[in-house]
């Protein structure tokens, strides 16, 4: 299989998170107007969350399918069950839901994104925790602003371990 050119896996990787920005942003009000004590907020905080969390199989499914995954459907599933498997520990770890939803989505964007033979799984995973561990702490220093950009570091941070890895690979393939 050829590998994917780089402005294809972009092209996925961008519609992927303008999926997951309305998500993200739909489960964070959700779940702010649920644990405030002023009630203030969203008119139906419930249905807010169930949005968001129902937006997350699409993002995966663009993910894959845009990046021509040999076995789109399986990767959604496996990044479906990652997802959870990752976010929702990550969130009762950090005491905030976009953490887990940084590390959940991201985790499940290793699965869901095709990996070419340049492409480490170690890198992705290694990204998809500094992209939590950044969330985490800007979310501790910037206060929400960085509601807003959360959506943008998983994927991106998958994307950039990719194009780091293909470099390196590279470098070793053809000696100065």
């Amino acid at each position: 299989m050829e590998p994917l050119p780089p402005q294809r896996k972009w092209r996925a990787i961008t519609l992927a998170t303008l999926l997951l920005a309305p998500a993200c942003w739909s489960i964070l009000a959700g779940w702010v107007t649920i644990v405030s004590d002023d009630g203030g907020g969203v008119a139906n905080p419930e249905a807010a969350v169930a949005f968001g969390l129902a937006l997350i199989p699409f993002v995966f499914i663009v993910l894959a399918f845009g990046s021509e995954h040999p076995r789109a459907a399986s990767a959604v599933f496996k990044a479906m069950w990652l997802s959870l498997l990752v976010g929702i520990p990550a969130s009762a770890i950090a005491g905030d839901a976009v953490t887990g939803i940084v590390a959940g989505v991201g985790a499940g964007g290793v699965c869901a994104l095709r990996a070419d033979d340049a492409h480490n799984w170690r890198a992705r995973a290694l990204a998809v925790v500094l992209a939590s561990v950044y969330t985490f702490v800007l979310a501790r220093t910037a206060g929400a602003i960085v509601l807003l950009a959360a959506p943008i570091f998983p994927l991106t941070a998958i994307g950039v371990a990719d194009h780091i890895s293909e470099w390196k690979h590279q470098r070793v393939a053809t000696p100065t």
